[in-house]
């Protein structure tokens, strides 16, 4: 049971932070005792916020100024928020948006500017291919002498594209051949499985006597089904930062938008805040574990799985002044919605 000391100190601690969530100004006690005029008077408000700021939950920027809560006061107030889940209708409203996405791709990037359009912050958008990805289809287009434009479909939405230079040109019509062979033969197959037949049959004795599998040995080479297990990331709003007082000079400030341009360091910032369970929101005030220039940003996400196996991490990175309640109804709107409506 909570004493109610504790509970009082709460109190003014979380009226502190939605004071300064609001207005983004120093807050005085005064301000907090209008928003308690039945139970708190101003001298027991006043030795509150001392205790708050011996506590580590509250700074006092200049002599004269109110105070203002650190990292350790938002972390304590967002614990403390009633988290509202996404109603079905909010998740449909937005499945509307996202569907009008003919990829995976494509829904990463729609997702990631979703959520930066509706909360103005910095989005991360991110999908992690499955470990083992199945084949769908493959389409093969000459693009006139000895290049070849090949696409790779997989069942988890994926297609990735490649232009390739072959050492001697190939007809349309023998593409066509090629294309008829893998998806009648192999549509549905999982990629490695794939490639591990087509190599057995390339060492078959009647691979050298078969033109339509000496051609197919030439794409196969040129990285046909190497579909790759990269991860498509798109991240949106990171000029949205630049208005918040970081503390940063200029050097530094350079240094923390390189890495937020950097896909392999913006996945590293989601397997490092977002293991929670699949579904559930994470909330984490204050990044400084993961880079020095991010203790006054926060982060809240989630993780998504697909029927495919296929993951998803949509996050959303702001101020520590946020409106923490609007973001998290947002992310977990999107992340609901993120897993298309035919699966």
């Amino acid at each position: 049971m909570i004493h109610p000391a504790d509970r009082r100190r709460m109190e003014i601690l979380h009226s502190i932070v939605r004071s300064f969530i609001e207005t983004g100004e120093p807050v005085a006690s005064r301000s907090v005792s209008r928003q308690h005029p039945d139970t708190l008077s101003p001298a027991t408000i006043r030795n509150v916020m001392v205790d708050l700021a011996e506590e580590g939950f509250l700074e006092q920027p200049h002599a004269s100024a109110g105070r203002i809560p650190t990292a350790k006061a938002f972390s304590s107030y967002v614990q403390a928020l009633p988290f509202r889940k996404a109603s079905f209708s909010e998740v449909q409203l937005m499945r509307v948006r996202l569907n009008q996405s003919a990829t995976l791709e494509e829904r990463v990037e729609r997702s990631s500017s979703l959520l930066t359009e509706l909360t103005r912050g910095m989005a991360i958008a991110a999908a992690i291919p499955a470990a083992s990805q199945t084949l769908d289809h493959v389409e093969l287009a000459s693009l006139g002498g000895a290049r070849v434009l090949m696409i790779v479909a997989t069942r988890d939405q994926m297609v990735r594209n490649r232009v390739v230079l072959l050492d001697h040109p190939v007809t349309q019509d023998d593409l066509n051949s090629i294309r008829n062979y893998l998806n009648v033969e192999f549509g549905g197959w999982q990629i490695s499985a794939v490639k591990a037949e087509l190599e057995s049959r390339f060492h078959e004795e009647r691979a050298a006597y078969d033109d339509m599998l000496r051609r197919l040995t030439m794409l196969y080479a040129n990285g046909l089904l190497d579909v790759g297990l990269a991860p498509e990331v798109h991240a949106d709003g990171a000029s949205n930062l630049v208005g918040i007082d970081l503390q940063l000079n200029r050097e530094k400030m350079r240094d923390l938008f390189r890495t937020l341009e950097e896909k392999k360091r913006l996945l590293m910032l989601l397997d490092q805040y977002l293991a929670t369970p699949t579904g559930e929101l994470a909330v984490h005030v204050g990044l400084g574990d993961a880079h020095p220039g991010m203790a006054q940003l926060s982060l809240i996400g989630m993780n998504v799985v697909l029927p495919s196996g296929f993951s998803a991490k949509i996050a959303v990175i702001g101020p520590l002044r946020m409106n923490y309640e609007r973001v998290m109804t947002i992310v977990s709107q999107v992340g609901g919605a993120f897993q298309p409506t035919s699966s």
